[in-house]
């Protein structure tokens, strides 16, 4: 059947259908590509939700220190709006500690005449 004409015809013709249903399975819409990047966007939307539930666990513990402890009512005081309780003395530190002042340099001695 491969020695007629007809034969290699059909042979084309499936190889091109096979090419056909080949290229849409790799390139067409739901295809091995789409499948691919549609696991890498998945992955990056679960490290986001990984990110995104651990900071609303860090605010839900947050919200149950402000109702239940007056502590962390007066740390955020403290920290956020600078007060301080009775019969407290501040200091408040500024500049680096490390740094010392450097001593003034000599003037120079006019010559006497």
């Amino acid at each position: 059947m491969l020695d007629t004409l007809f034969g290699k015809l059909l042979l084309g013709v499936a190889f091109a259908a096979f090419l056909a249903l080949l290229g849409g399975l790799v390139f067409g819409e739901g295809g091995v590509r789409d499948v691919h990047e549609l696991k890498k966007a998945i992955a990056l939307q679960q490290q986001e939700n990984e990110r995104l539930a651990e900071r609303n666990r860090v605010l839900e513990a947050e919200v149950r220190d402000l109702k239940d402890g007056l502590e962390a009512i007066e740390e955020h005081g403290r920290l956020d709006l600078g007060m301080i309780k009775q019969n407290e003395t501040f200091y408040l530190v500024t500049g680096n500690p490390d740094a010392r002042p450097e001593a003034p340099a000599a003037a120079p001695q006019a010559a006497k005449r």
